[in-house]
């Protein structure tokens, strides 16, 4: 199990991401429309006025169970041990264990 304070963290994260999405989204639009390039200096400007936390690439994937922030299974929101545990267990429906 991961800490607590590691997952709040994440959670802060992801708030913060979606509070600020629309204006980043906005910013990076008007930076292509623009042609001049000190205009795109001022709006580049604008960009990096939000918090650093709120970048879409500071967050992670964690599994759903556990917390674990590495080995994720984007299908299934779980880690690999977890899901391997699941589909040994039947608990995963269409998953089937591999055999060669």
């Amino acid at each position: 199990m991961a800490r607590r304070s590691l997952i709040q963290r994440e959670k802060k994260r992801q708030k913060l991401e979606q509070k600020y999405h629309l204006i980043r989204r906005s910013s990076k639009k008007e930076i292509s429309k623009v042609p001049s390039l000190s205009d795109k200096w001022e709006i580049h400007g604008k960009l990096q006025s939000p918090p650093r936390n709120s970048a879409p690439t500071r967050l992670h994937r964690r599994c759903f169970s556990t917390g674990r922030p590495r080995a994720n299974y984007r299908d299934f929101g779980l880690s690999g041990h977890i899901l391997r545990e699941m589909v040994h267990a039947c608990l995963l429906p269409g998953a089937t264990r591999s055999s060669w």
